[in-house]
């Protein structure tokens, strides 16, 4: 499971993807994220990961979270 925790800057996107790719049956677990850069949501929707939620952050779990290509639990 990889954790998204606090605010994720774009720097994260890079760390995210190579741990994706490292473990391509990862969920990501995003409870306690409160925000996060497009880049990071953009490896997130590319990824189709499966995603624990919904992020703490109230702008990701409105419009974020809701995307289609995003599931959570």
């Amino acid at each position: 499971m990889i954790t998204l925790s606090g605010g994720c800057p774009s720097s994260d996107a890079e760390t995210l993807l190579a741990a994706l790719l490292e473990t391509p049956d990862a969920s990501v677990d995003w409870r306690d994220c409160d925000s996060a850069h497009t880049a990071v949501v953009q490896v997130l929707m590319a990824s189709r990961v499966a995603l624990k939620g919904p992020p703490r952050g109230a702008f990701l779990a409105t419009y974020v979270a809701p995307l289609s290509c995003l599931s959570g639990d």
